[in-house]
C-alpha cells in the first residue's frame, strides 16, 4: 500500500488517532496532549520525529480554546515558568540526544505513568509558593520536556496542589504548554532537527487535534471537574501502556 509521511496508512490511522484523542484530553482538562499522543507516535516516528509532530500539531489544537485560558490564566505565574523552561529545556534535549530510542520511549511511558499515579492518590506539594518556586517548576518542566518530550508533569502536579479555581489551573497549565511548543521548536530548528515530512505530518494532524480541542473544551464544565479527571486519567494511563517497547 501507498506511504504518506513515510508512513503506513495504518500507523497514520494510529497517529492521527492519538492526535485526536490527546485533543479532547487538553480541552477538558488544559493537559494531556504529549501524555497521550508521544507514547504512541514515538513507536512510529522516534524521538525526534515523533517531537516535531507534536509541537507543529500542538501549536494548532488549541487554537479554539486560548482566548478562554487568557482570561483565566495567572499570567504572572506563566511567565515565570516559561522563563525557567527556556533556561533549563536545551539541557533535557542534549540529553535525549545521547539515548536510545528504546530508552526515550520507555522514559516517556514510565515517566507518564508515575505521574499518573502521583495524581491518582493525591499528593500534592503543600509548602509556600514563591516566586523563585514558580520559576523551578518551570525549569523542572524545560528538563523533562527535553529529555522525554513531557514538560507537563512537573507543572500539573503543581498546580493541582493549589487551591485556585479549576479554570485558573486549567488555563495556566494550557498555555504554558502552548508557550512550550514555540520554545521547543525554535531550540530544535537551531539543532537542526526539525524535517519538512515530520513538520507536515505535524501540520496535518492539527485538523484532528484541533477537532478533539474544541470537542474537549465544549464538553467541559467545572461541576464535573471530578469526571473528567478520571476520563483524562484513563486516556494517559491506555497511551502509557500501549507506548512501552515491550510491545514492539
Amino acid at each position: 500500500m501507498p506511504e504518506l509521511f513515510g508512513q503506513s496508512p495504518t500507523g497514520l490511522a494510529v497517529i492521527a488517532l492519538a492526535a485526536f484523542l490527546g485533543g479532547i484530553v487538553r480541552g477538558f482538562s488544559g493537559f494531556g496532549t504529549a501524555l497521550i499522543f508521544l507514547p504512541i507516535a514515538t513507536r512510529f516516528l522516534g524521538p525526534f520525529g515523533a517531537l516535531i509532530a507534536l509541537t507543529c500539531m500542538d501549536v494548532l489544537g488549541p487554537l479554539p480554546t486560548l482566548r478562554r485560558a487568557w482570561v483565566h490564566a495567572d499570567r504572572a505565574d506563566l511567565a515565570r515558568l516559561l522563563i525557567g523552561c527556556a533556561v533549563v529545556l536545551p539541557v533535557g534535549l542534549l540529553l535525549l540526544t545521547q539515548v536510545d530510542p528504546d530508552v526515550f520511549r520507555y522514559t516517556v511511558s514510565l515517566v507518564t505513568l508515575l505521574m499518573l499515579g502521583v495524581l491518582v492518590f493525591g499528593l500534592r506539594y503543600r509548602g509556600r509558593v514563591r516566586r523563585g518556586l514558580v520559576t523551578g517548576i518551570g525549569a523542572a518542566a524545560g528538563f523533562l520536556g527535553g529529555v522525554a518530550g513531557i514538560p507537563g508533569p512537573a507543572v500539573i502536579l503543581f498546580y493541582m496542589s493549589r487551591p485556585l479555581p479549576v479554570e485558573t489551573i486549567r488555563a495556566t497549565i494550557l498555555l504554558f504548554l502552548f508557550g512550550f511548543d514555540f520554545i521547543l521548536f525554535g531550540y530544535l530548528t537551531g539543532m537542526g532537527q526539525v524535517t519538512l515530512p515530520a513538520a507536515l505530518l505535524g501540520l496535518a494532524l492539527g485538523l484532528p487535534c484541533i477537532a478533539g480541542n474544541w470537542l474537549g473544551a465544549w464538553l467541559f464544565n467545572p461541576d464535573h471537574e471530578r469526571t473528567y479527571r478520571h476520563v483524562a486519567y484513563f486516556a494517559i494511563a491506555v497511551a502509557a501502556l500501549s507506548g512501552l517497547p515491550l510491545w514492539g
